[in-house]
């Protein structure tokens, strides 16, 4: 589908100004300028490893919730050897953790701890990594980065190929994983693509209308012009899926050679101001929610704000009217564009104009600056010091 632009485009002086401290701006990402506020004396470093936010209560504490006894009685039954935990002999003052199997007397025994809450991190993978666990041909791998999770193990979000770089999600939710990659919701995927050769009107047209791969059809929700030099020139494209090497694939079945790939948006999270190559960092729990949001049945990828409207009331309201443009903070402006693969007319601001209802343009910067110890990350693409 096309992009539907506003009647009277924004300048970037109006863009900053309607949306404070927003410079993720896709010429900065193309430049090589995009990470520079990593080198900023004002940014507070970042940490190397994550907080610990697993619940694990007493064994003994548990078990006695649980109706089997009083705390004393259980701690007798543990000293007996007549409790098992994961099919090991308990011990005094052990603690247990949401998916331990407790067993007394052989018999497995019901017991309730929540689930922690699902954990997201942002990284901006470097090309060379592979996104898998283990790599036959020994390469490096994107989990080799990653903080040692306390509980789990990090689940990606999609997958970049190893000659792709940019924002790629990670999750110790496995539900949340699949939630944010299942087909059904459309989130988009939004890239910035070097091609040899400039794009003919024609096509464009058929790279917006569908092409046939080998795997089926495939379309760009939106292709706009991003300059170059030369043969080289540069493209911002947004997918509505993610099939193994689908935008490469696209361009090349109309003839033009993909020589760099940057993904810088995914859903409602835009690659990180200031996250450099190789690091990463955590998502707070709001930014997460604007994440989940997006991933729901009737969400809207809209402000994470409940003020002036609200998200969902200002999303339904654009679906509803024909209209061109919808009011962001300020009363800026702001361009929408069709999302592909959704089927409740739902509409998503242009994250690049504006930072209305995005999250991840500042949030490293912000959450720095206030000292916010949340956030972590392995500067440079150096290595977290708690395990690989």
């Amino acid at each position: 589908m096309n992009e539907i632009k506003s009647e009277h485009p924004l300048s970037d002086t109006d863009l900053l100004a309607s949306a404070p401290g927003l410079e993720n701006r896709f010429r900065d990402v193309i430049s090589g300028r995009f990470d520079a506020d990593e080198e900023s004396p004002e940014l507070l470093p970042t940490k190397r490893v994550l907080a610990p936010m697993v619940e694990t209560p007493k064994l003994h504490k548990v078990l006695a919730q649980a109706g089997m006894g009083s705390r004393l009685e259980m701690e007798q039954l543990i000293v007996e050897g007549r409790i098992s935990v994961n099919n090991e002999p308990a011990h005094i003052g052990q603690r247990i953790q949401f998916g331990d199997h407790i067993k007394v007397n052989g018999k497995p025994i019901r017991y309730r701890i929540d689930p922690p809450p699902a954990r997201v991190i942002a990284y901006h993978k470097p090309i060379g990594e592979v996104v898998t666990h283990d790599d036959p041909q020994n390469r490096p791998t994107v989990f080799r980065r990653l903080p040692k999770l306390y509980q789990g193990k990090w689940q990606s979000v999609g997958r970049l190929d190893i000659n792709t770089e940019g924002l790629l999600l990670f999750t110790s939710s496995g539900q949340l994983a699949n939630q944010l990659m299942h087909p059904r919701f459309g989130l988009e995927r939004e890239y910035a693509v070097r091609v040899l050769g400039a794009l003919s009107k024609e096509e464009k047209t058929l790279l917006l209308d569908g092409v046939k791969l080998d795997d089926g059809m495939a379309q760009f929700s939106s292709i706009e012009e991003g300059g170059g030099e030369g043969a080289n020139c540069w493209y911002r494209v947004t997918i509505a899926e993610g099939r193994n090497r689908e935008v490469r694939r696209m361009l090349e079945s109309v003839g033009h050679a993909v020589s760099r790939l940057i993904r810088i948006r995914y859903g409602a999270m835009v690659l990180p101001r200031g996250l450099k190559r190789g690091a990463w960092m955590e998502l707070d729990e709001a930014d997460i929610r604007v994440l989940v949001k997006a991933a729901t049945p009737g969400g809207v990828t809209g402000d994470k704000r409940d003020s002036a409207g609200g998200a969902d009331r200002g999303a339904t309201h654009a679906a509803q009217k024909p209209a061109n443009k919808i009011r962001g903070p300020r009363g800026a402006n702001v361009r929408l564009k069709k999302v592909a693969g959704r089927h409740d007319g739902a509409v998503q601001p242009d994250p690049m104009q504006t930072a209305f209802g995005y999250i991840g343009a500042d949030s490293l910067v912000r959450q720095r600056k206030d000292g916010n110890q949340k956030i972590k990350g392995a500067s440079g693409g150096g290595r977290s010091r708690r395990g690989r």
